[in-house]
């Protein structure tokens, strides 16, 4: 009776999981390729990369700002108006005020302010420029970091696959071992207790196919968060996407390769180089700067008793204008030991940042050269494990062996084939990080990987 349940159950299980009405509603994408492309479009953290480099990249014009000369305009028009705040007396010739009478006054300016010396201008641009190839460089760590996320969701998707088809299969097995063992104990060739033992091989091989059903749909709902669409299935790895070692095959050629291309190495140059220019932007505050003002002013004003009434006159002037910093109440001080500070924690994350890469890198390439190896040793335990439970199924036909020997070697077979396909999910994957931790990862590599997928 348990067995007719679980056969019946499965696959209602596995319907429901792998498919729904708003599934099948959804964009359906066949290979990582194109996963790829609607994440480089829709993933948040991505299109948040972009924006956030886009901000920092107006700290160069805001820094250039200062190099620059600034032009402002000035206009204005009024009316004044004057007169005694009480009734003169008949022997004063003057006029009690009154807002009816007044003359009107026309202005405008145009002034021009342009630095001439100023260092602290000067290196707070040079920080900005350094600032900005960084957050460039940051935004490609982000693209990067992409790839490996894309990748990581996909190839859990594939993993739960293979397991899934395996269990399946391992379901089917067991189910035949328990009739198989049924019919023999009908016939009084083997105990109840081996009846039992299939029975609860038979079971557990159906709460592993419906667990890692789960995983399935949950992993695809991973993959599916990243574009915001909906997937049913994705293509497979080929059977003979090659594992072979890496060229070049040595740690140290690809430590010295990441020593250049790094982005996190990079960034945290640029970062120092940054610093060492806003420690002398600080410093700058006790030179000395020069800057060159020049105005134009016209001006019409109706007053009857100015030098000139009702007649426009023009000013103009050109102004050098020097300024010697003397005190600032520690302030200019304080700053210049603050960015020193800030400047030196640079320098020290360069320093671990180049650390972290040569064990990054090296780790990085071992795992590769350990996956090559266990792809072949976990082929080579799918021989011998078949071969066992080839064995043990005799040794069971002719009574040397029992029914626990036959689901033991059968299950040991299965895991046997799990083990090898995840090793060489595990391949890919690896070989993805390293390229990452080499600073090489680009999304070339995605289309390389891509031609290995199939449906």
């Amino acid at each position: 009776m348990k067995s007719t349940i679980h056969t019946l159950l499965r696959p209602l299980a596995l319907g429901v999981l792998l498919a729904s009405p708003l599934a099948m509603q959804q964009a359906h994408a066949e290979n990582l390729q194109q996963i790829f492309d609607l994440a480089s479009k829709k993933d948040p953290e991505i299109l948040g990369a972009r924006a956030k480099y886009d901000a920092t990249h107006t700290l160069l014009d805001q820094g250039k700002s200062l190099l620059l000369p600034t032009i402002s305009a000035t206009g204005s028009e009024s009316r004044d108006t004057s007169g005694l705040a009480t009734t003169p007396p008949p022997t004063i010739h003057a006029a009690e005020h009154s807002f009816g009478d007044g003359y009107i006054t026309k202005a405008y300016g145009l002034n021009l302010t342009q630095a001439v010396l100023n260092f602290k201008a000067w290196y707070s641009y040079q920080s900005a420029k350094k600032g900005d190839d960084g957050a460039l460089l940051t935004l490609q760590q982000s693209e990067q970091a992409l790839i490996i996320k894309v990748a990581t969701a996909y190839t859990n998707v594939l993993r739960s696959k293979a397991n899934l088809a395996s269990f399946i299969t391992e379901e089917k097995a067991a189910q035949q071992v328990l009739e198989q063992t049924k019919q023999r104990f009908d016939v009084g060739l083997v105990a109840i207790t081996d009846v039992y033992d299939s029975q609860a091989s038979a079971d557990l091989a159906a709460v592993n196919t419906l667990t890692e059903a789960n995983n399935l749909r949950q992993r695809l709902d991973t993959l599916g968060a990243i574009t915001g669409l909906k997937y049913m299935d994705v293509d497979s790895l080929s059977d003979d996407y090659p594992i072979v070692a890496v060229n070049p095959a040595t740690p140290d050629a690809w430590i010295k390769i990441a020593e250049e291309s790094n982005l996190a190495i990079k960034i945290a140059a640029l970062d120092l180089e940054s610093k060492t220019y806003d420690a002398k932007a600080a410093k700058s505050d006790y030179y000395p700067t020069v800057s060159l003002t020049t105005t134009y002013n016209w001006t019409q004003s109706g007053n009857p008793f100015s030098f000139t009434p009702g007649l426009a006159t023009e000013g103009s002037s050109v102004k050098l204008n020097l300024t010697i910093p003397l005190y600032t109440g520690g302030l200019t001080n304080s700053r210049m030991k603050q960015a020193n500070y800030t400047r030196d924690a640079s320098e020290d994350a360069l320093l671990k940042a180049r650390r972290d890469n040569t064990v990054g890198a090296s780790n990085a390439y071992r795992s590769v050269e350990t996956d090559v190896k266990a792809v072949a040793a976990r082929a080579q335990a799918i021989k011998s494990a078949q071969s066992s439970m080839d064995a043990t199924r005799t040794g069971a036909e002719v009574g040397t062996r029992n029914i626990v020997d036959v689901v033991l070697s059968q299950r040991s077979l299965f895991q046997a084939q799990r083990d090898y396909a995840n090793a060489r999910i595990q391949y890919v994957m690896d070989i993805l990080t390293l390229k990452q931790a080499a600073g090489v990862l680009s999304p070339q590599d995605v289309i390389d990987l891509n031609q290995w997928l199939k449906p």
